[in-house]
């Protein structure tokens, strides 16, 4: 039986926090053995936000390392970065010209950067167009991403569904997002959606000091130690969801209803957990890091397999719009 296709990726635009890791790549990591998987690093989205060079070149290697390191086998999925596929682009133009700017108004991204009156670049503008591009040129049937880039999966099903209805064909197939609902927002320190434009993230291959910084700056609440507290709306208490067992949790649900359990007690606890999550992936990225050729002979290889891929199913859209001719 043949196995379901899945993709899915992360911008190179700065360190993954622990948000990135439960909100998608966690699932990548589970569903390599049940899934055809496919990884891909957005280089050319992240031009909308990265504009440096070196900056970039760094952030894309490091973003390899990261997900190596994380437990992405190259043996079993295909990690490459979008730019080595050429066919993204073309499609994603192709896209454009089926796409009124009406329906392109409605992305979070255009009215987010509305909203904050933010010089809007025709990248931000085409966002959506490229992502369709990214998913369909895969034959996905699975997208694994976080409650706030589900629209991005809808775009895709909607855009693939317009292109089969305007040239009869059924070509493209229509995706299906995954999102796991307990652990699609992951709250950043100040309560808000970890976010890195947020400032509020838990690196995810942070160092204990980092760690301890981030925790400790939690926003809390300002009942005394003694006040019995409800669990569920405390931040400490959100992320405490994350990293503790089952039995553990039951523990900490019971010292905040009681009351005489400090924030200070509570974060120290979380502090723990995370340290002993962490410290693994750490060591393993940290070796990673000292093989950058392996780490680059990873990346150009997911890179001619998923352009084979991607080169067939361009083969077919050419000939369904009329410009293969020979």
């Amino acid at each position: 039986m043949n196995k379901k296709i899945l993709l899915s990726g992360i911008q190179p635009s700065g360190k993954p926090h622990i948000g990135n890791y439960f909100g998608m790549m966690k699932q990548m990591i589970e569903m390599q053995d049940s899934h055809e998987s496919y990884f891909f690093i957005p280089d050319y989205h992240a031009l909308n936000s990265v504009q440096d060079k070196e900056v970039l070149k760094d952030n894309i290697l490091n973003l390899v390392i990261d997900y190596l390191a994380i437990g992405f086998d190259p043996q079993k999925s295909v990690i490459f970065k979008q730019s080595d596929v050429s066919e993204h682009t073309e499609l994603a133009w192709i896209f454009d010209t089926i796409t009124p700017m009406a329906y392109l108004e409605r992305a979070h991204a255009y009215k987010d950067a509305e909203a904050n009156k933010k010089e809007i670049n025709v990248g931000t503008f085409n966002y959506p167009m490229l992502m369709a591009a990214d998913i369909l040129l895969y034959d996905v049937d699975v997208v694994p991403v976080g409650q706030d880039q589900k629209q991005h999966v809808e775009y895709a099903r909607d855009t693939a569904q317009k292109f089969n209805n305007i040239f009869k064909t059924e070509i493209l197939k229509l995706p299906q997002s995954k999102i796991m609902q307990e652990v699609a927002v992951v709250p950043g320190t100040d309560g808000q959606k970890m976010s890195k434009s947020y400032g509020n993230t838990i690196p995810l291959f942070a160092t204990h000091d980092e760690i301890k910084k981030a925790v400790m700056s939690i926003v809390t609440d300002s009942r005394g130690i003694e006040e019995k507290r409800n669990p569920e709306e405390d931040n400490v208490f959100k992320l405490h969801r994350l990293f503790s067992t089952q039995d553990e949790l039951n523990d900490l649900r019971q010292k905040y209803e009681n009351g005489g359990f400090s924030h200070k007690e509570s974060k120290e606890i979380l502090i723990k957990n995370i340290e002993t999550f962490i410290a693994p992936l750490r060591e393993k990225r940290e070796k990673l890091a000292h093989d950058v050729d392996y780490v680059l002979d990873v990346l150009k290889e997911g890179g001619k397999r998923a352009k084979q891929k991607a080169e067939k199913k361009m083969d077919q859209v050419r000939e369904v719009i009329g410009v293969k001719l020979y």
